[in-house]
């Protein structure tokens, strides 16, 4: 039995893996080396899609009295080459072309020539698409990324072929040219390594590392010697029973775009997944799906997982083996409670290491285009806590320090002691005037913003409400920040003020 007990809510729903978005078309790669292919048509783009048949290893049936000159030259090339695969009939399709054939393609004139060919595939059972023609396709061609083995195609489902095409591009960058060759040696010792390593998680974690340097140098004569040399160190430190690990992770203010590759990494490599209230649907969503999610939320005025069953329940999984992913709001060093549980992994012996995140100030920051430390109004920046233990302000803050003018302070958790906040500033001498901006949920879909003055700081936080978490920054730095958003309401007291749902 599992020690943590998953807080009874709806939220608990999340603790299963997300399921699949809506999908326009099914992503399938199909194996076709050695089958029949028809291709009706002479065209240039007839003659594309001959040549993408081909090279998946398809013998190409071709079907037309008459050819492009592209069309010749590929299967003038074909012939020389001698590789078999392009078959030319020098006559219109009939019937009888579909008899065994895996997959058939036409260009056709219009959509009454469309239809027959169409008819007459559907009536064989070969799967059909009539080139430029959707109402006639019961398949999709991508745009394609060719690292082959390793292929990746993008649809856009026919709405916009050019964004596919520049998707591409995109990925072509992303992806080296070395990727190929790093594909064919996984291919070459696939076998060998599942021989060798007998457990899944002993296999996850060979290929999770030859991931790692396929996106670098291209493979050496001596890399796969290396390789099997890898897995026998894997199977030698299962046997020797050493335990698990944990990883504590930034999930980042909420936006999944903000994630470091490193925890995107750590994410999809995990067994099992604890992660904060906070964390938003959009990072989970990047998770091994095969990985365990479990809820332990911990938030202010809210039920919440006591802290020592969070240790409890990391220290018991990684002690049966599991790569455990502790998923934190912002940047676990800040506000995360991280040190606890690093110090209580450490003492139980369980190898733990933390994978930062950007932190909600900075997330803040950047949303508002302020910079904390502008050298004409911040000599220091100061993170701060607005909620204690006992869900208070902290006791021991030296507010006199915070109220000096060439401060910024950034008040994390601050939403329910706002107005306390405001006194005890007030009270060191910050003047009443010093601008502040509040914002509420940064970067997610309800952002909310909120710029004007010390003064107005209570009432500004209850008209935006405390249901989401929410970050006071407190300096002369946020007297720019009223040009970050624009008003949506009407003031509460001055100019000054203004309110506005950011969207993403």
């Amino acid at each position: 039995m599992d020690v943590l007990q998953l807080l009874p809510s709806e939220q608990a729903l999340r603790t299963a893996p997300a399921r699949m978005a809506p999908l326009a078309k099914l992503p399938v790669f199909w194996a076709l080396t050695g089958k029949r292919a028809v291709v009706a048509g002479g065209s240039d783009a007839a003659a594309w899609k001959a040549e993408l048949l081909a090279a998946c290893g398809a013998e190409v049936h071709v079907y037309a009295q008459d050819l492009s000159e592209a069309f010749s030259t590929l299967l003038r090339q074909g012939s020389q080459s001698g590789d078999g695969r392009f078959v030319h009939h020098a006559q219109d399709w009939h019937a009888g072309a579909f008899e065994q054939a895996a997959i058939a393609i036409a260009d056709c004139e219009d959509d009454a020539a469309a239809a027959r060919f169409f008819g007459a595939a559907q009536k064989a059972g070969v799967p059909v698409n009539v080139i430029d023609k959707p109402r006639y396709c019961q398949f999709q061609f991508g745009s394609i990324v060719n690292r082959s083995p390793v292929v990746v195609a993008i649809s856009t489902d026919g709405a916009a072929p050019i964004l596919a095409q520049a998707i591409r591009r995109r990925i072509e960058t992303l992806l080296p040219p070395s990727l190929k060759s790093w594909g064919a040696l996984a291919h070459s010792i696939r076998d060998r390594i599942n021989a060798a390593i007998a457990t899944a998680a002993g296999r996850r974690a060979f290929w999770e590392a030859f991931a790692d340097r396929a996106f670098g140098a291209s493979p050496e004569a001596n890399t796969q010697g290396d390789l099997l040399a890898d897995a026998k160190c894997i199977v030698a430190a299962a046997q020797s029973s050493s335990p698990g690990r944990v990883t504590l992770v930034g999930a980042g203010p909420g936006d999944a775009e903000l994630l470091t590759l490193k925890a995107v990494r750590a994410l999809q490599a995990a067994d099992v997944i604890l992660f904060d209230d906070l964390v938003s649907d959009e990072v989970l969503e990047l998770a091994r799906r095969e990985a365990k999610r479990m809820l332990v939320g911990k938030r202010g005025g809210r039920a919440s997982c006591k802290q020592e069953d969070i240790n409890a329940t990391m220290i018991q999984l990684a002690r049966a083996g599991k790569h455990v992913v502790r998923l934190k709001s912002g940047d676990p060093m800040i506000f995360g409670r991280a040190g606890e549980e690093i110090a209580c992994l450490q003492q139980h012996g369980i190898p733990v290491d933390v994978v930062p995140g950007i932190t909600s100030a900075s997330a803040m920051a950047a949303r508002l285009g302020v910079s904390l430390t502008h050298r004409d109004h911040a000599q220091a920046v100061r993170f701060v806590t607005g909620h204690s233990r006992q869900g208070f302000l902290p006791a021991d803050i030296q507010w006199h320090d915070l109220a000096h003018s060439r401060t910024t302070t950034i008040f994390y958790m601050g939403g329910r002691t706002a107005g306390q906040i405001r006194m005890h500033l007030l009270a060191a001498g910050m003047n009443a005037d010093t601008p502040v901006a509040v914002v509420s949920a940064v970067t997610r879909h309800n952002e909310q913003r909120w710029s004007g003055r010390l003064d107005d700081l209570a009432s500004a936080v209850t008209r935006i409400g405390t249901d989401e978490p929410i970050l006071i920054g407190v300096g002369s730095v946020f007297s720019q920040a009223a040009h970050a958003a624009k008003p949506t309401v009407a003031p509460l007291r001055s100019s000054h003020f203004n309110i506005a749902r950011a969207g993403l």
